[in-house]
């Protein structure tokens, strides 16, 4: 068996965008009929290659539209690259999008069955871990209400209980650590070093530098899907500093 939970090599994600500035809906239906319309390709990632062996911790930094939770839907397989290869290995838990799986009218009980069915368990398995993963949620209570009554706070919490209730061989992190109340912040916090300690590897992506710092072993910094530093914590972190300093 490989060391190695993830191998992406050369990843590109292009998106084809228009350069007409839209004005209108009929405006864009006039210019297609009369082929006028030019588009370009805008890289979401290009060129991305890098490894992430077992029980390492990576995190993932940049501005705003560089390119990381795009690298992390790729490795969930959410989104196919264009071009290049990512392998994959073992069972991943996304924590990207919480609640994304979620059925909004069915009831939080329901919705543990689906989210943990979706993400490769069986259903026997799910609802035998209803009452515990509710339990750490904070939401036995709620289990028998539909999801659609939940506030968007409850909704982070069931969605991550669910999703980390077993340890995966990879977790996928997109600014969860800094999502809902104090109270939830830190029993994530506690879960995910929990997780870590078993064994996972962990891609972190989070634009909070002190999380970086503590949890991650190896940084990579991305920058208009570019991969411009990579390695230990400080050395990238200071390169990237320099470029938003610059």
């Amino acid at each position: 068996m490989s060391d190695f939970i993830i191998e992406a090599t050369d990843v590109t994600l292009a998106y084809r965008r228009s350069r007409l500035r839209v004005r209108s809906l009929k405006h864009v239906a006039i210019n297609s009929i009369k082929r006028k319309i030019q588009y370009e390709q805008f890289y979401a990632l290009n060129g991305v290659s890098l490894k992430l062996k077992r029980g390492e911790t990576l995190a993932v930094i940049g501005r705003n539209g560089a390119g990381k939770s795009t690298f992390l839907k790729v490795v969930a397989r959410v989104l196919p690259p264009t071009t290049g290869r990512v392998i994959v290995r073992g069972h991943v838990a996304p924590m990207i999008e919480l609640g994304a799986g979620f059925n909004p009218e069915l009831t939080g009980a329901e919705n543990i069955v689906l989210y943990g069915a979706l993400l490769g368990r069986s259903v026997a398995e799910m609802r035998s871990r209803i009452e515990p993963i509710a339990e750490w949620a904070g939401l036995t209570e709620h289990l028998d209400i539909p999801v659609r009554a939940y506030s968007s706070g409850m909704v982070a919490r069931l969605a991550f209980a669910t999703a980390t209730d077993k340890t995966p061989d990879l977790l996928l992190i997109d600014e969860v650590l800094s999502v809902g109340d104090e109270e939830f912040r830190e029993k994530s916090r506690l879960r995910t070093e929990e997780i870590m300690r078993a064994g996972a590897a962990v891609v972190l992506v989070t634009h909070d530098i002190e999380t970086v710092r503590q949890m991650a072993d190896r940084v990579i910094y991305l920058d208009h899907g570019v991969v411009r530093s990579e390695g230990k914590p400080e050395k990238v972190i200071k390169a990237y500093h320099k470029d938003l300093h610059r």
